[in-house]
């Protein structure tokens, strides 16, 4: 069955079909030695495609691990600041995977990672409900009820932010400790948000994603998701990517 070649990318964790459109703008992607110039362009599995001169594997079963990213990495392919990425650290072995959203470079704790497209982008849907949850230090003197005020959500700079839930752990004289989930997750959304009230990110770790957690996953480490908790803890999304 023939299907478009930006979803046949996806398919196999290449990258999204988003990222598969622009790839294929830049004439990145090939097709029996043919350069691909419209996403619409149809493949079976059979021929030989290619994305920067690599071969691309046919679909393997939908796959799911979890890696604790330390800070100084960007989660990104390549950068055009050729700045350390996420997945040039990556240990030896893992099939070519794309990550579920990101973690911007000061940030550390549960990534994603999936050898599927369609699953990354069907986990980054608010729609799923999914909380994300971090603990955050920052710095700067916290006002209660202005924290409180951030649970109905706002809007900072003409973007609207959704309601989050704010939990003060720990309050020093120079930093405090809080636990913050959201369901949207927003490009830098806590460091914005926590700015709006005058105070200042100086860490921040994400403990878990939806149903993941980071648990005592140790920085640069990996582990696959067991297929058997995948599709308990996924559902219909598993049954949808597979």
């Amino acid at each position: 069955m023939s299907e478009r070649i930006a979803k046949f990318l996806a398919r196999s964790g290449v990258c999204s079909r988003r990222e598969a459109e622009n790839y294929i703008t830049q004439g990145r992607i090939t097709v029996n030695g043919e350069t691909v110039e419209t996403p619409a362009f149809l493949v079976n599995g059979d021929e030989d495609v290619r994305f920067d001169g690599e071969k691309i594997k046919k679909k393997d079963r939908t796959r799911l691990w979890l890696y604790h990213k330390p800070t100084g990495l960007i989660t990104s392919h390549k950068d055009e600041k050729e700045r350390d990425t996420v997945f040039a650290h990556l240990p030896a072995g893992l099939p070519r995977v794309i990550s579920v959203g990101r973690l911007d470079l000061n940030s550390e704790g549960l990534l994603l990672l999936t050898n599927d497209g369609a699953l990354s982008r069907a986990l980054e849907l608010p729609d799923n409900g999914w909380s994300r949850r971090y603990k955050v230090k920052v710095h700067g003197f916290v006002n209660e009820k202005k924290l409180k005020e951030l649970e109905n959500g706002t809007v900072i700079d003409g973007i609207t932010y959704a309601p989050c839930k704010i939990t003060i752990d720990t309050k020093q004289v120079s930093n405090t400790w809080l636990t913050v989930s959201l369901t949207e997750g927003k490009n830098r959304e806590i460091r914005k948000l926590m700015a709006s009230v005058g105070l200042t990110v100086a860490r921040l770790i994400r403990l878990s994603y939806g149903p993941f957690q980071l648990g005592s996953l140790k920085k640069g480490e990996v582990r696959e998701v067991p297929q058997k908790v995948l599709k308990e803890q996924l559902g219909k999304i598993f049954e949808i990517c597979e």
